[in-house]
């Protein structure tokens, strides 16, 4: 008689697993264990704050690399690595670092400091290998300031360890669906963010697809907020010009009772897509916080970051309902 439950136990629990959906499953692999492995690790003193070009960022870059092939997602190309160089005039002379080669070009003619950078690239193939949705967060954050009395660093745990951890669980979220997306994802790490959006405008200035990417969904300080006396207030801004995911986004949160203002806004803070002329900056998300960029951002946050998996839950239904139905449903030109 043991033997009978057992199995009928055993068919209930697969009939149960065939009949979740690719969205279904796919939610059930997110969860608070891993965002506090990613943000933990990030946002490591070890780390030294992440600053763009230097030793703690090339440990985050190969880091995030690792866990791309973990999962089973393939490179952008050859390699998950998109190296760059930002130069710029050396100190004693005002200027902003540079990747466009005009500049470079005559940086190089006079003594410039030179930083050497990488964006991280992985990619799920779509059904429609001319398409593609991108969904991205920069891991680079501001560094040391040895000139700080106490704590020095400026670990980054909500900026952008936070946001870093988001696309992770979407990448796997993915894996873990089954479903072979319409188009092809690209999961982006940017890298020199903090130094003038670097990373993100050499992608853009050097992709060879840059008018086939129909879609950006990009996670920036997702971890806490402006507004104590509204713990979950979350804001999403999304473009007029491309209306579609502003729609998707307002039926999701009524859905889903989920707790988010949402409201349109300029693509000029989309990443460097700003760059990219035709390109849909179609729908950032974005966590308000006025908290300031201080060396407070570390782990002693870490369990304000993640005081709610819901939190994150709230991200992953918007994203699975919307991006993720632009990415694996039927096709849709924006």
């Amino acid at each position: 008689m043991k033997k009978y439950c057992i199995l009928a136990l055993f068919c209930c629990l697969s009939y149960l697993a065939a009949a979740q959906s690719p969205v279904e499953k796919g939610l059930e692999s997110i969860n608070r264990t891993s965002a506090e492995a990613y943000i933990g690790f990030l946002a490591h003193d070890e780390l030294q704050g992440r600053e763009a070009g230097y030793h703690g960022s090339k440990i985050a870059a190969q880091y995030i690399a690792s866990l791309l092939q973990a999962m089973g997602i393939q490179p952008v190309g050859d390699s998950y690595f998109q190296p760059f160089e930002a130069y710029r005039r050396e100190r004693q002379k005002r200027g902003k670092l540079e990747v466009h080669p005009d500049s470079i070009t005559l940086f190089k003619r006079e003594v410039h400091q030179k930083l050497s950078m990488t964006n991280i690239l992985g990619m799920i193939p779509g059904k429609n290998t001319s398409e593609y949705a991108i969904v991205g967060a920069h891991f680079d954050h501001l560094g040391i300031d040895p000139a700080l009395e106490g704590d020095q660093i400026y670990n980054g745990a909500d900026d952008n360890a936070s946001g870093v951890s988001a696309v992770l669980q979407i990448a796997r979220a993915f894996i873990t669906s089954g479903k072979q997306p319409e188009r092809n994802i690209i999961f982006a790490f940017w890298d020199g963010e903090e130094k003038g959006l670097l990373g993100s405008r050499y992608f853009v200035q050097t992709c060879p697809f840059i008018s086939q990417i129909k879609g950006y969904l990009n996670f920036d300080m997702i971890g806490r907020n402006n507004k104590p006396q509204q713990p979950m207030h979350v804001v999403y801004f999304y473009t007029e010009a491309n209306p579609t995911f502003g729609k998707w986004l307002k039926e999701d949160i009524k859905k889903y009772n989920l707790r988010l203002f949402c409201q349109s806004g300029s693509s000029y803070y989309l990443v460097s897509y700003r760059w990219a002329p035709g390109l849909p900056s179609t729908l950032r998300s974005y966590r308000q916080t006025e908290l300031g960029e201080d060396s407070g951002d570390n782990q002693s946050i870490l369990s304000e970051c993640l005081e709610s998996g819901e939190r994150k839950r709230v991200l992953s239904y918007t994203f699975n309902n919307s991006l993720y139905n632009f990415c694996t449903g039927s096709p849709m030109m924006l």
